[in-house]
């Protein structure tokens, strides 16, 4: 073999054990990181599908993804919320879609990323957070698998208002945080529940009963 085709031969033997070292670590070796995008809607408010709870509760919706092709294991996630000299953690991590939430207990991220609801809520022996006027600053931790400390995977900053206030001290009553891209700011609304869903199928329960009765004493 002519000495230039043995160096060619050779050097393209180099490349391609390097492209094969580094593909392998791209996809077998690097761990990369956890990382969470904009979250497209933050709420405060009561918990529950009607806002019937005595407790608070904070929600967000965002996707979680991996920069790495070997995904990572999610162990926990809480919040942090921070209001002037306030601060209180929501431990109580629940997630999914709705009508199918599940209670945090580890989670597998892939590269591709999941997209879930991330319910937050404060532990029922604990007191519950009013949600006063000032700004607030939410923090969301999330601790991997094998891993001893928690990381800082969002910093949000949120206020509200005198006159929002006012209103979030009525029952049944939160309010909602939606980004808005273009303006790379979140614009606030409030939201109040009628009476409960529940109230009203009683009130056709009995009005029904109501109605049997002359049929029945008529066959009797």
């Amino acid at each position: 073999m002519p000495q230039e085709l043995y160096i060619i031969s050779l050097v393209f033997s180099c490349l391609a054990l390097l492209v094969s070292i580094v593909t392998a670590w791209l996809t077998l070796f690097r761990k990369g990181k956890l990382v969470i995008t904009q979250p497209a809607v933050v709420f405060f408010g009561p918990d529950g599908s009607r806002f019937d709870s005595k407790k608070n509760k904070v929600y967000l919706r965002a996707l979680l993804y991996s920069t790495a092709k070997r995904g990572q294991v999610l162990e926990s996630l809480h919040i942090s919320l921070q209001r002037n000299e306030s601060k209180q953690n929501f431990n109580i991590w629940v997630y999914g879609n709705k009508g199918d939430l599940k209670r945090g207990s580890g989670l597998y991220i892939p590269q591709e990323g999941v997209s879930y609801d991330h319910h937050f809520l404060l532990p029922e022996d604990g007191t519950n957070f009013a949600f006063l006027s000032g700004s607030y600053k939410l923090i969301v931790f999330a601790k991997l698998v094998g891993r001893s400390t928690f990381h800082e995977m969002a910093s949000i900053h949120l206020a509200i208002s005198d006159a929002q206030a006012a209103k979030l001290s009525e029952p049944n009553t939160g309010i909602y945080f939606d980004w808005g891209p273009d303006q790379q700011s979140y614009q606030s609304h409030i939201d109040m529940k009628l009476e409960k869903e529940s109230d009203f199928e009683q009130f056709l329960e009995v009005m029904a009963l109501k109605k049997m009765q002359p049929m029945q004493k008529t066959s009797s």
